[in-house]
């Protein structure tokens, strides 16, 4: 899937077409924060004289670096394409614009007051680990030095609470890696308004799942605001690789996302189901239990139990909302499926 994204290519042509009418504007990265060497908060604030647009949270913006490595499709002989770097004549990388669209992790608020938006960005890899010609390029910023980015002056989607989760009594969302972000604005805006005395009657769970806990990007924030309780609001971090002191926490959960809302619903791990389905067929066994052998047993941070979670995410009042790993959104997808809840995931 990775070597199919903007990053690498493929819609590179829909992303300018689709923000055409929007206007272009150079801004400046005034923070680069690693989390760890391939992930990183990103601040950037908009050109002198000029402002962001108004957006709600879970929506997206178009940005772009100019100096970009650039790459060019070639066919495979297994079938399919890949990206290889694309050469001029002397045999170097050409180098030129890529645009690439990110879900905005600020909230409103935070925009409004402060000015900046803030993004949540993994430098993405294909699967012979070369990286993503935009994340690549983002990571070579150094605030004060080469700093420029390029926005569109278009914030847009529809992966909002207003459109995707109007009359639910229970909405959870399932951030896997870099997905937290939408998710992450939604949360830190609800809360502001919640402080200020603007409440709702929804109750708000919040999975992200990333490989280890120096990855889960806002956790302070997002266990400040559950632990605050102006919002109706349980969050639940787990980690699918975890470390030693990961496996130690007791306030972090432990697996993948999916397969912990497996857990809360008493369903098998994917994994488990996936034994299940290979049936008597021995190559895909032997898939299978590679897979099953490797995954960690979902469990619950301490703080939380089943029950209680089972009877905040009644099914029948319950939206599931995802964004990330397409492979874990379907999954999200299948597991509402089969409790008869209500899906909902993020795609452009």
């Amino acid at each position: 899937m990775r070597v199919e994204s903007p990053e690498f290519g493929v819609y590179y042509g829909i992303i300018i077409i689709r923000h055409s009418m929007a206007e272009r504007r150079v801004g400046s990265a005034v923070l680069r924060f690693n989390l760890v060497p391939h992930l990183a908060v990103f601040r950037l604030v908009p050109q002198r004289g000029d402002s962001f647009p108004p957006y709600e949270a879970g929506q997206y913006i178009a940005l772009r670096r100019d100096h970009c490595r650039l790459t060019k499709r070639v066919p495979v002989p297994e079938g399919g394409f890949a990206y290889e770097p694309d050469l001029d004549e002397r045999g170097e990388v050409k180098r030129g614009p890529v645009t690439h669209s990110y879900s905005v992790a600020s909230a409103p608020f935070e925009t409004e007051q402060e000015g900046w938006l803030e993004f949540y960005v993994i430098l993405e890899r294909n699967e012979t680990g070369r990286p993503g010609r935009l994340t690549e390029s983002l990571f070579q910023i150094e605030p004060g030095e080469d700093h420029e980015i390029i926005y569109y002056t278009k914030i847009a989607g529809d992966f909002t609470l207003e459109k995707r989760a109007q009359g639910f009594r229970n909405v959870l969302m399932i951030g896997t890696g870099t997905g937290l972000a939408p998710f992450a604005s939604m949360i830190k805006q609800l809360n502001h308004e919640a402080v200020h005395g603007r409440t709702t009657n929804t109750r708000f769970t919040l999975i992200h799942a990333n490989r280890t806990a120096p990855e889960l990007g806002y956790h302070a924030a997002l266990h400040a605001i559950m632990e605050a309780g102006k919002l109706d609001f349980v969050y639940l971090p787990t980690v699918s690789r975890p470390s030693s002191p990961d496996l130690s926490d007791p306030h972090l959960g432990k697996g993948r996302g999916n397969n912990l809302l497996r857990l809360i619903y008493d369903l098998p791990m994917r994994e488990e189901e996936l034994m299940k389905e290979a049936g008597s067929d021995h190559k895909t066994r032997i898939v299978v239990e590679a897979d099953l052998a490797r995954a960690v047993r979902p469990t619950l941070p301490s703080y939380v139990s089943k029950a209680d979670l089972q009877k905040r995410m009644e099914p029948s009042s319950t939206i599931i909302m995802t964004c990330g790993n397409p492979v874990a959104m379907e999954d999200v997808g299948r597991i509402a499926k089969q409790v008869g809840a209500a899906f909902s995931k993020e795609e452009w």
